[in-house]
This record gives structure tokens, sequence and C-alpha cells, in this order.
């Protein structure tokens, strides 16, 4: 599902030096459009220095080393201290809320896509593309992000925050293709090296466990909240655990805690911080609360029988019916089976491969005045 080509043929390419950005804009070139690289510097890792003298990071070089080799401009967006400010901040205090953060869904519209149109403008660009395993698709007028057809990379998940104007101007060049054939690809183009190297983080700027990083970055965390009760779902008291910022909806490995037979974290209480745990049969759900909710189409979506929602990234999608409460909030109401309603995440709304529009979830206490 490719944008026509239009009189200006500029095209603003997101590059990260691995092998999706590389793979676009090879094909990019290939289909007659010409690149602009931009590469956002957001978080400096340890393991992206390969060696103590560098001033950039590897994927920065990587980038530019890739413009030079095929002829194009780049430049570098330093975003590092609004990044720490906003999206790195966001995911600490989401967790020190007893939520569970998905930092990916505030970066895209806040910083990559934002920073992409941006720079688009100011270098007379008319195009934006990214790496994403997502396509576009124009119904009624309506510019969608639809599932790509690698549905194992699929990130359309993410993306539900974009706006129509950023959508009307993107291309995604790897959406019709699997991650496999992506590799395969550069390959064949003599880039055999870059086809074979890893994938990238899930979140960006953690290495390793979320914990740690809450550790580093809130240096008190266990003086201010300290350990807590494990409670059933009658409020027994079956243990202690560590602190309700470590542990996540549905979480069963790691709760250091024997009970004789499988656990899982049921729900998170920071005000008393408790975590509850139970069977796998009630983390089940027939109804969830979210807040937030954007719409590329608001008028197709109520009592649509072929709307489902995601409620987290490559689960399953689920057949759902959706009210608005009188606060703003929707009541979305499960279908068919549904489990882990995790606050902070992402509820996004399909028609058929089509998103439709999405909200965060929200705590669920209270969840049945409404049912």
């Amino acid at each position: 599902m490719m944008s026509e080509i239009i009189g200006n043929r500029r095209v603003l390419v997101g590059m990260s030096g691995g092998v999706d950005s590389t793979a676009a804009c090879l094909m990019l070139i290939e289909q007659g459009y010409k690149p602009i690289g931009v590469t956002m510097r957001t978080w400096d890792n340890p393991s992206s220095f390969s060696t103590p003298e560098q001033t950039e990071p590897d994927y920065i070089l990587e980038a530019r080393a890739l413009a030079t080799r095929l002829g194009f401009e780049h430049y570098v967006a330093d975003e590092r201290e609004e990044f720490r400010r906003v999206i790195v901040q966001n995911f600490i205090d989401e967790y020190m809320q007893g939520r569970t953060p998905n930092p990916c869904v505030m970066c895209n519209p806040l910083f990559k896509f934002r920073v992409l149109k941006e720079w688009a403008d100011k270098l007379d660009c008319h195009y934006i593309a990214t790496g994403h395993y997502s396509q576009l698709e124009v119904v009624d007028g309506h510019t969608h992000i639809v599932i790509g057809n690698d549905e194992r990379k699929d990130q359309s998940y993410f993306l539900w925050r974009v706006g129509e104007e950023v959508l009307k101007r993107c291309i995604f060049p790897l959406g019709s293709y699997t991650k496999t054939e992506v590799r395969q690809y550069l390959k064949d183009k003599g880039f055999g090296a870059k086809s074979s190297e890893g994938e990238s983080m899930e979140v960006c700027f953690v290495e390793g466990d979320y914990r740690d990083f809450l550790r580093l970055y809130v240096p008190d965390i266990d003086d201010k909240i300290g350990k807590g009760k494990f409670v059933d779902t009658e409020g027994h008291t079956l243990g202690t655990h560590r602190g309700y910022p470590y542990y996540t909806i549905g979480q069963r490995k790691g709760l250091e805690i024997a009970l004789g037979k499988p656990a899982y974290v049921i729900k998170l209480n920071p005000k008393k911080n408790t975590v509850m745990l139970g069977d796998a049969e009630e983390l089940k759900a027939t109804h969830m609360i979210t807040e937030c909710p954007v719409w590329i189409n608001e008028t197709e979506v109520w009592d649509n029988p072929m709307l489902t929602v995601r409620i987290r990234y490559r689960s399953k999608p689920i057949s759902c019916q959706i009210k608005p409460l009188e606060d703003g909030r929707l009541l979305v109401s499960f279908l068919e089976e549904a489990s882990s309603v995790t606050p902070g995440q992402s509820a996004v709304f399909y028609i058929g491969n089509r998103v439709v529009g999405g909200a965060f979830i929200d705590s669920q206490r209270g969840i049945g005045m409404y049912i």
C-alpha cells in the first residue's frame, strides 16, 4: 500500500542504523524516491559505544555510513534531554503508580513522528518513511494504520496515537514483507553483515530488567516503598513481596513465593503496597475500563459487530463492544475470552486489519457499577 509518488519525491527517513531502516532506504531509492536521513538520539546506553573515545553511539555512525554509501544527506536530531524528561519519566512514574507503561506508544507521537515531521518540513520533504512493519489504507477519506504482512513483527499496536496529519505523509516500505524476506533482501543487495544483525531492544533505554532500571533512577525506591504483602482475592496474607513496582499483571515467574500451585499477579494496590495473587481463572475479565480514547473515524466504531481490541502487543484480537461513560472513559465489553487486563497498557481497536483507534487501559477499580 505505497503512497503514489507526487512531484516532490524527497522523503525524510527515520534511520536507526539497523536492519529495518537500512532496507527501507534501499527500497525507497529503488522506487524512485530521494531519501534524506535523520537519526534521533534519545538515550545513550553504554553498550551503544564500541570504543571509549566515541562521542556518538554506534547506531548514529552506522546510519551516517549508510547515507554516505548510498549518496544522500544525513542529520542527527538530539532529543536526549526532552526524551529523559517526558518518556523516561513517564515510564518511571507509571510503575511507581502501579501501572505497566508502554513507552513506544508515547514516543511515537511525542518524539519519533513529531521530530520526523519537523525535519521533513524544514528539509522540503513531502514524505516521511520509517522501517515499521505496518501498512496504510485510506477508507472513506481517512488514513488508517493496517497490520503488516508479518504478524509476528506487526507494529500497528504501537502507532495508534500517531495523527492522520502525519500518517497521510507516511510510507512504510517494509509493511508488505516478512522479517525473513527483509533480511534476504539486504543479503541480495550486498549487505550480508547487516542482514544478520540481531533485533533491537523492546524498550530502547532499558538494558536488562526494568526493575534494575527503576533502582538506578529511583535510588530510594526500596526505602520509599519497601516490602509489602502478597494477598489472595479475599485479602488473606500469603507472604511478603519486594514492593509493588516490581510486579506486573499476569506475572507468574519470579514471585519468590511457594503456594503449592501456579500463582499469578491479579492486581496491584499501590496505596496499600499489596500484590494480589490468584489462579489463571481469576485473571479472566468480561469487561474493562479505558481512558483517553483517540479515534480515526469515530462514527464507524459504535455498535460495529466487526470491532476487535488488542490489550497487549502481539495478543489475539478480541471481539468487543464499547460504551462511552459520562466521564469520557469507555466501558469495553469482551465478547470472547480475555485475560490479564493491565492498567497502563494500550487497548488498540481494529476493524479487520485496520486500526480505528485506541485508548489506555485504566484502573478497573469500581468497574462493577458500570456492568
